[in-house]
C-alpha cells in the first residue's frame, strides 16, 4: 500500500491571505500615526485648550472599556471580515468628513467629538473581529511567527510615523486626515481579497440584548475556568498600569535631564526599536521555552531593568534603557497569545479577546491618569522605584504560581 504524500507546510510569507491581511492593517496602521499627532494639534489649533486634545484622544479608551465585552459578543455573531470591512469603511468616511468640513468653514469640535467616538465603536469592533480571526488566516503552527511579523511590522511603522506625521501635518493640517481616510478604504480593499473565512462556523445573529449578555458571560466563564489564561491575563493588565504610567514619567524624567524635544523623541525612538527587536525574537523563544518560563524571565527582566530609568544621568543612557526594558514586552505577549489563541474555541474568541484586551486597556488606562497626580505627589525618582517594585511583586507572583510555572505553549 502506497503512502500518503505529505504536504510540505507552506512558508509565512508565501500564504496569501497573510499577506493581505497584514497589508491592510500596515496601510490602516500608518494613516493612524499620521492622524494621532495632527489630533491634538489641530484641537490646540481650534481652541487653544491642551484639556480639550487630552479628553478627545482619551475618549476612544473610554469607548472601549464601556464598549469591549460587547463588541466581542458581536463579531463572534457576526461575519468578521463583513464585520471588519464596513468598519473600515465607516472610519474612513468619518474621517474624510473632517476636511470635507474644514474646506466648508464649519470645523468645530462638536463634529471632532462625534467622529472620535463613532470611530471609537467601529475601531473597538473592528479590533475584536481582527484579533479573532489570525488562526483561521495562518496555521496554528504559524500564529508565533505571525503574531512577531506584525508586532515587528508595527514597531517599525510607528517609528518611521513619528517622523513623516510632522511633515504631512507641517505640509497641510487636513493632509494626515485626508490620508487616512483613504488608508481606511485601502484596508477595506485588502480584506475584501482574501479567500479564506475569517470564523469556522457562523452562528445566528443575536435576538436580544438579554441574549447578548448571556453571550459574553459564557466567554466569561470560560476564560474564568483557564488557569493559565486567567492568572496571565491577569498578571498583564497589572503590569499594564506600570505601562500606561511610564509615557509621562519618561517624559518628565527626560526633562529632569535637560533633554531637548528631540532628544526624547529619540528615547521613544529608542524603546520603538527596542520593541522591533522583540518582536523579531518571539518567534523563535516562543518556539524554544515554555510559556511560563518566559512569562517568569520577562516579568524579572522588566523589574529589574525599571528603576535605571531613575539612574540614567544623560539622556541617551535613558534611551538605553528603553530601548533594553522595550525588548521584553513583545516576547511576552507573542508568547502569550499564540497560546490564547490556539486554545480558545473559534465561537468564543472574539469574546475572550475582548475581556483581554478590556482588562489590559483598563490598566492602562488607570496607570495613565493617575501618573500626573503622582509625579506631583511623589516626584519622578520615587515613582520609578515604586513602579519597579510593582513590577518585581508581579514576578515574584508568577515565580511562586505553579499554573504560571508549568504553563506551556
Amino acid at each position: 500500500m502506497d503512502n500518503p504524500i505529505s504536504t510540505p507546510p507552506v512558508p509565512l510569507w508565501r500564504q496569501h491571505d497573510f499577506r493581505l491581511l497584514l497589508g491592510g492593517r500596515l496601510v490602516s496602521q500608518l494613516g493612524d500615526s499620521l492622524q494621532f499627532l495632527a489630533l491634538p494639534l489641530l484641537v490646540v489649533a481650534l481652541t487653544g485648550s491642551p484639556t480639550q486634545a487630552g479628553l478627545l484622544l482619551g475618549l476612544q479608551t473610554v469607548v472601549y472599556l464601556v464598549f469591549g465585552l460587547v463588541a466581542g459578543a458581536l463579531v463572534d455573531r457576526w461575519n468578521r471580515r463583513t464585520t471588519m470591512i464596513w468598519c473600515e469603511i465607516g472610519r474612513g468616511s468619518l474621517t474624510a468628513t473632517v476636511p470635507v468640513a474644514a474646506m466648508s468653514g464649519v470645523l468645530g469640535m462638536p463634529q471632532l467629538y462625534a467622529v472620535a467616538l463613532l470611530n471609537g465603536v467601529l475601531s473597538t469592533l473592528f479590533g475584536a473581529a481582527n484579533g479573532s480571526a489570525l488562526p483561521n488566516i495562518v496555521p496554528v503552527r504559524d500564529l508565533a511567527a505571525a503574531l512577531g511579523t506584525v508586532g515587528a511590522f508595527s514597531s517599525g511603522l510607528r517609528i518611521v510615523g513619528s517622523a513623516v506625521a510632522g511633515v504631512a501635518y507641517a505640509a497641510g493640517r487636513m493632509l494626515p486626515f485626508a490620508v487616512n481616510a483613504v488608508s481606511f478604504l485601502a484596508s477595506a480593499a485588502f480584506l475584501r481579497a482574501i479567500r479564506t473565512d475569517f470564523e469556522q462556523v457562523r452562528p445566528a445573529a443575536p435576538g436580544s440584548p438579554r441574549t447578548l449578555v448571556t453571550d459574553i458571560g459564557r466567554g466569561l466563564a470560560w476564560l474564568w475556568h483557564r488557569p493559565v489564561i486567567r492568572t496571565l491575563a491577569l498578571l498583564d493588565a497589572a503590569d499594564s498600569l506600570r505601562f500606561g504610567a511610564g509615557y509621562l514619567l519618561i517624559v518628565m524624567l527626560a526633562q529632569g535631564l535637560h533633554a531637548s524635544p528631540t532628544q526624547t523623541a529619540l528615547v521613544f525612538t529608542g524603546a520603538g526599536v527596542g520593541a522591533l527587536l522583540g518582536s523579531l525574537l518571539a518567534p523563535a523563544l516562543t518556539r524554544r521555552f515554555p510559556l511560563g518560563s518566559l512569562s517568569i524571565t520577562m516579568l524579572w527582566a522588566e523589574a529589574l531593568a525599571f528603576p535605571f530609568y531613575a539612574l540614567a544621568p544623560t539622556w541617551w543612557l535613558l534611551l538605553v534603557v528603553a530601548f533594553t526594558e522595550s525588548v521584553v514586552s513583545p516576547v511576552y505577549n507573542v508568547a502569550l497569545d499564540s497560546h490564547r489563541l490556539a486554545v480558545t474555541p473559534d465561537a468564543l474568541r472574539g469574546r475572550v479577546t475582548s475581556a483581554i484586551d478590556t482588562l489590559t486597556t483598563g490598566g492602562a488606562a488607570i496607570g495613565t491618569i493617575a501618573s500626573g497626580a503622582l509625579i506631583a505627589r511623589l516626584g519622578t525618582t520615587t515613582l520609578t522605584f515604586m513602579l519597579a517594585g510593582w513590577l518585581a511583586f508581579l514576578a515574584l507572583a508568577a515565580t511562586l504560581s505553579r499554573t504560571v510555572r508549568t504553563a506551556r505553549v
